[in-house]
This record gives structure tokens, sequence and C-alpha cells, in this order.
């Protein structure tokens, strides 16, 4: 690989540096001789950069591998367990947690029903969940290297959350608060963003170039991929596709619009109609797990209500396409679960709207990671931000 002849040095350094890193993450285990073969870095250079990263922990040796002839080589791999981070995925009513290793995997996790608003109550509960992730973490050279929170709101490019209409917060500096408490980094993004992230690195999204991950909880976000690069708009706040005006003297909405998108196509929509037909005796309450019991034996009332549902994120569904012509879009969050019935019907309604060539040029998929998009998103940000301060530009995360 041909490296600029002239520039800073430094950063010069750092370029080898990751490359030598990224080689060894991806291909390990390595030896020094084929990384240098695979990258066109000198060999001097590759021991150098070997050395730093064995010193820093971030790499280990294990025993030598084959020979061509001479002295066997010694094989290098990455450590993913040098240390911990933790995703929180913040609903309007639950607070999912992870504890992760370097390479995303899911090591502890919890979740925590909320069941109000009040914002003193909901911190307290990210602080707990993040103190139980903590107490489970193993023991490791650089302990817990941050915190990645995503929140249902617009969140600006000082990561501030300025607004999140179903929590009813405004202007909340959750970054800081957080990090004042446990005196760790922490990143706040938009839920939708963080999803979008996740279902990049680990999920339906892996290697599509333009894509569009659609949350649906009790709103709908949208997290919005191009070029392989997570959109945030000028200031931070872009992907507010929920809002959409599909009815224009439709319902009120609490950002201040009417007939937006998610007051008929989000978790909220389904259970407003779901309360006024008489599906349970008044001793049930009817939550997703009881439409999805309903709708897996074949409710017909049931079946109706996620009908429309799918053929209302369809609607949605189709502005999008027609606005980003993406490679794929992925409907994630906890309907995510009602494929089975939802997707006839949005696929039915894309099919009668939109032109063949839009038609034919973007997918239709579910969340493969489930309920953890948005938590294993938001991890990921954090695991960014320390290895860009450990002079290692980790270029498969965002």
């Amino acid at each position: 690989m041909k490296l600029l002849k002239t520039g800073d040095q430094n950063l010069v350094k750092q370029i080898n540096k990751t490359i030598v890193f990224n080689t060894i993450k991806d291909k390990g285990p390595v030896s020094r001789a084929q990384i240098s073969k695979d990258t066109g870095l000198n060999k001097a250079t590759v021991s150098t950069m070997v050395s730093e990263l064995l010193k820093e922990s971030f790499v280990n040796e294990i025993g030598s591998g084959q020979s061509s002839g001479g002295r066997k080589p010694v094989m290098l791999y990455f450590n993913q367990h040098a240390g911990y981070s933790i995703g929180i995925d913040l609903g309007v009513n639950y607070i999912l947690g992870i504890l992760t290793n370097f390479n995303g995997d899911i090591i502890e996790k919890n979740m925590k029903t909320l069941n109000t608003l009040e914002i003193d109550e909901i911190i307290n509960q990210i602080f707990l969940s993040i103190e139980s992730l903590m107490k489970k973490a193993p023991e490791s050279p650089y302990g817990i290297i941050g915190i990645g929170i995503g929140v249902p709101g617009q969140v600006d490019q000082h990561e501030r959350i300025l607004f999140a209409p179903n929590l009813n917060w405004k202007n909340i500096d959750l970054k800081k608060i957080v990090e004042d408490r446990f005196s760790i980094p922490t990143s706040i993004e938009n839920e939708a963003n963080a999803g979008a992230t996740g279902e990049q690195l680990y999920g339906a999204g892996k290697d599509i170039t333009n894509q569009i991950y659609v949350s649906i909880g009790i709103g709908i976000g949208t997290g919005i991929i191009i070029n392989n690069r997570l959109y945030r708009g000028s200031s931070g706040i872009s992907g507010e596709m929920g809002h959409f005006t599909i009815d224009t003297n439709g319902i009120k909405c609490s950002c201040g619009n009417r007939g937006c998108w998610e007051l008929y196509a989000s978790e909220s929509a389904l259970f407003k109609i779901a309360e006024k037909q008489d599906l349970a005796s008044k001793n049930v309450e009817i939550d997703l797990d009881f439409l999805l019991t309903e709708a897996q034996k074949g409710n017909p009332k049931v079946l109706q209500l996620l009908n429309t549902l799918g053929e209302n994120i369809g609607f949605g569904i189709i502005n999008i396409i027609n606005t980003f012509n993406p490679e794929v879009i992925i409907i994630g969050n906890r309907m995510a679960q009602f494929e089975n019935w939802i997707m006839n019907p949005i696929k039915r309604v894309l099919e009668e709207r939109l032109s063949f060539y839009h038609k034919s040029n973007t997918a239709i998929r579910f969340s493969i990671l489930g309920n953890y998009s948005t938590a294993l998103g938001a991890n990921s940000f954090a695991i960014t931000n320390f290895l860009s301060n450990m002079k290692i530009t980790e270029t498969g995360l965002v």
C-alpha cells in the first residue's frame, strides 16, 4: 500500500498503526510477515506498530504458525477482551443495557420496565442499569472504556438532548449527568441512529452502502446510512421521518404537527386501536406480548389490526424510498417481531404505489438483532471514541 510521502509524521504513524491493527483484527491469527505482504508496509514499520499494540494490550501473541522455510512465525491476534463497554437503549417504557467486549459480543445484559416519565426516576434507573453491568465486567487492562446511550429524541452535535417528545424531555445534558456520576466517557445518540449503526455493523445492514433503518416503537425514528457513514444532518437532528405528514387534517402530534406517520404506524397507534376493540377480558393487559400471542393463535381482530398497521408503515416507507432510493430499508425495534403479519401488507402498498424502478432497487428487511440494535449501536460509539483517543481509528465503526 502506497502512503503519502509528505505530511504530519504523527498522522502517518497513526494511519500505519490503524492499518496494522485492522489487519490483525480482521485476519488474525496473522504473522508480521503476512501483515507486511498484505498491506505493503515495510517489515520494520510493521514490527514497530505491532510492538506498540502489544504494549497497549490490543494485540496478543500465540504459538508459532506454519513455516514455508526457516523460523516459524509468531502469530498475532486481536485482544477483544482488552476492555469492555456499556450500551444503553433508553426506550419510552423500558431501559435495555448491555456489556460487550471490543468485538461487540454481548457479555451481560439487563432489562428494566419504565412505568414513569419522571426524569429523575428514569435517570436513576439508567444509573442502576450501568452499575449492575459494571459489577459484572471481567478483569481487563482497560476496564470499562465507555458508555453509549441511545435516546428517543433529537440529539445535537454536542450530544445534548434537544427534544424527546415521547419522554417529554427538553434540553437535557444526559452526557454530563452520566459522566459526572461514573467518570467514564459517555456518548449520547438518537436511538434510530444508534440502531442503524448496530444493524450496519452486526446485523441486516452489514456490508450495505446505503440503507435506512426504521425504528418502530412507541414512536418512529429513522437512521440514515449514506456511503457507509451515518448521516446526522447539519445540526445533528436528521432522521425525524416519524413526523412525515401522511394526513394533513389528522391527529395532533406532541411535536406540534398533525397527521404524523408515527401516529398511525407505531406501537402507540396499535395500542390505541386495540383498546377500542373487544380483544381481552378486563383483567388482561393489552401489550405487545398479548398481541403477539393472539396473532399466533390467528385472532382475526388482531390480524386485521396488524394488517392496517402494516399498510400504514408502507405509506411512510414509500416516502423514504422516493426520497433516498436506498439499497435496503431495515425495520427494527420491537415491532420487528410482527414481521410475519406486517410484511405482506407493507409489500402490497409498495407494489401498488411505487414506480417499477423503485420497487426493483430497494429491499425491505427486518432487523436480525431484535431488540439489541440500538444498544449495540450506542455501544459501538463508545468503542470508536476510545480507539480514536488511543490513536487507533477503527474503520469498521462509524
